[in-house]
């Protein structure tokens, strides 16, 4: 880490690269979720070489904000380090600590306790507990969970994505109702939504000949 550290100090120098010098964190956004979507992606690999090579793509975004900023002086690698670290043990008093847990569903219901005291008791808004950047089936189930939806059957979620499908207009909004059906039979079913899209997205993809799009 200490090596990838130097090197983007080096990429940001005065006689470093000029691209890597004007970037800033707000535009690394893009790469950000770029990479971890291809990290997502690498986790289905037939190649198991990769995912170590995406994980390196994200671990470089995580040095490049953390050079960005250690020039700022808002904060290094160390503090992103640590704050994980200490974050990591705070969350698992059953590990680390003294307290006692009969099985993974306790250790969420204590991670969210934790965290709403980290905040000090405040209440955060619906929209900032769901990342924007999160695809757009992965936010419809968050804020599905959100409002208290229960999953339900997968055969009444299919007959409801049915009565959708056959009541929804032709416009944004009538899609926007049959793909929030979607998601809501996709929980049902126990299914991730995004990540279901996804790989059948990324085998399509696969099985298209490598000029496929170009002008004949």
């Amino acid at each position: 880490m200490q090596d990838l550290l130097s090197i983007m100090r080096r990429l940001r120098a005065p006689d470093g690269c000029p691209w890597d010098r004007e970037q800033t964190h707000e535009s690394l956004r893009p790469y950000l979720l770029e990479e971890a979507a291809e990290a997502a992606d690498a986790v289905s690999s037939p190649d198991p070489a990769d995912l170590p090579d995406e994980l390196g793509d994200v671990l470089l975004q995580v040095a490049f904000h953390s050079v960005i900023a250690e020039e700022a002086g808002t904060f290094g690698y160390a503090d992103v380090e640590r704050a994980i670290v200490e974050k990591l043990v705070r969350r698992h008093p059953h590990v680390f600590g003294e307290a006692s847990v009969s099985g993974s569903a306790e250790v969420v219901t204590n991670w969210q306790a934790i965290k709403a005291a980290e905040r000090g008791g405040r209440v955060r808004r619906p929209e900032d507990r769901v990342p924007a950047g999160l695809g757009a089936l992965a936010r419809e189930a968050k804020a599905q969970k959100l409002a208290g939806r229960e999953k339900g059957t997968p055969e009444a979620a299919r007959e409801a994505l049915l009565a959708a499908t056959q009541d929804a207009p032709d416009s944004d909004a009538g899609v926007a109702d049959v793909l929030a059906a979607v998601v809501a039979w996709a929980r049902a079913a126990g299914v991730d939504a995004e990540l279901a899209l996804r790989e059948r997205t990324l085998g399509t993809l696969r099985a298209l000949p490598d000029d496929a799009g170009r002008p004949s």
